[in-house]
């Protein structure tokens, strides 16, 4: 049986470990020139989904304002015709329930008719009281 030399494992691990450790210095400069980079990039996306979302925002709001305006507008419509109709049908309401009395101005002509009669049978009345009547 062979012996086991630890000397060729241990050569090997020393020339990896020697061979990472400039690797891992290059890799750390780098790491923060890259998180540099990296954050500017974070801060160039912001900025740009904020303006995109903005937008977005500015939009839906002007489409949804417009849409309540005109919802507005048609219930104003609607309402002011029903209002119309609901006045036009009590006119045509009132205008049946006094339908079979006479209208005002032929009532008051007859009453001053009839008043005129009053006042000229009393005339008479008393011309003919103070023609008999001695002085």
């Amino acid at each position: 049986m062979k012996k086991f030399n630890p000397i060729p494992m241990l050569l090997s691990a020393a020339l990896i470990c020697g061979a990472a450790l400039p690797a891992l210095a290059q890799d750390a400069s780098q790491d923060i020139h890259n998180a540099g980079h990296d954050t500017a990039q974070a801060a160039r996306d912001t900025g740009h989904a904020t303006k995109h979302a903005t937008h977005k925002a500015v939009r839906h709001t002007r489409r949804d304002s417009h849409k309540a305006w005109n919802k507005t507008k048609e219930g104003s419509q609607v309402a002011a015709d029903r209002t119309k109709e609901g006045a036009n049908k009590a006119a045509d309401r009132t205008k049946e329930a006094f339908s079979d009395r006479p209208s005002v101005k032929a009532r008051d002509n007859a009453h001053l008719r009839s008043t005129k009669a009053r006042d000229k049978a009393k005339e008479e009345q008393q011309k003919s009281a103070d023609q008999t009547a001695p002085q």
